[in-house]
């Protein structure tokens, strides 16, 4: 088959396009990403105007935000509020565009390519806290909304606020940006001492909802995958003290190296 899909997973951080074939990452492109919305809008058009071509037969979109009917709603992270973003580029560049919450993608992926679950919820921890949910081999959003998994209550605040003071308080403490990788390979008392946090409110989140949910599998993406088996160890200890259930429920980082961007891909395919 030679039909190409153009795909974006856009983050807080960066935009991130490539075309997709064959469930393959070709030709992957990125860059950081705009605060304002028309230079925001215009790094989007750019990169399709770079990978269109004849054989593209469709643009995916992973978008840190609820979606409803190609409408981008109330991202906390990127520049658009209320914008229909499939009809926006439908119009411009006349080819059939999906728009989908970026979790909510990598959930897709993972549930095609990655795991191949049947049930189960996925975490992208990145610049905020995406969740996905797969119930049954498909994707579950409620009422179209739904699985805002880092907006899960943690005495009081939500995991994806408390997710922000930890870079906030790595920041203060370490007067640099630092990942939790870097906190794992410094393996200083400081150091111990937020992930330990981290890992704790990261625990009680997923905890909460394998006890409601009861999935087959936990897996976790985004760029927090990169600090390793030591750091998911200690997510895994913090999960046991809070689990209910008569069983062990596996936790795992994506197998996947683009889950964003081929789960983007997969809805101009499904």
């Amino acid at each position: 088959m030679h039909n190409k899909i153009i795909a974006f997973d856009i983050g807080g951080t960066s935009v991130r396009a490539a075309i997709v074939q064959n469930n393959k990452v070709c030709k992957y492109l990125r860059v950081p990403t705009s605060k304002e919305k028309p230079v925001f809008l215009h790094q989007i058009e750019n990169f399709i105007e770079e990978l269109i071509s004849k054989d593209v037969i469709g643009i995916g979109i992973a978008c840190p935000s609820p979606i409803k009917n190609g409408i981008v709603k109330n991202p906390p992270n990127i520049p658009l509020k209320d914008f229909n973003l499939k009809a926006h580029l439908e119009h411009k560049f006349k080819k059939k565009v999906e728009v989908a919450n970026d979790a909510g993608c990598v959930a897709l992926a993972e549930a095609r390519l990655g795991c191949k679950k049947k049930s189960f919820f996925i975490l992208t921890l990145g610049t905020g806290i995406g969740g996905g949910i797969i119930i049954n081999g498909e994707p579950y959003r409620g009422t179209g909304y739904g699985a805002e998994l880092g907006h899960i209550l943690i005495d009081g605040k939500d995991m994806e606020s408390l997710w922000k003071e930890t870079r906030a308080s790595i920041e203060r403490e370490f007067k640099e940006k630092l990942l939790i990788k870097d906190l794992v390979e410094l393996d200083t008392p400081k150091a111990r001492k937020i992930l330990e946090q981290a890992s704790q409110y990261l625990g009680e989140g997923i905890a909460s909802l394998i006890n409601a949910l009861d999935p087959e599998i936990v897996i976790i993406s985004g760029g927090i995958k990169e600090s390793g088996e030591g750091f998911l160890d200690m997510i895994r200890a913090q999960v046991k003290k809070y689990d209910f259930l008569p069983k062990k429920t596996p936790i795992a980082w994506t197998s996947l190296e683009h889950p964003g961007i081929l789960g983007a891909s997969l809805l101009i395919h499904h």
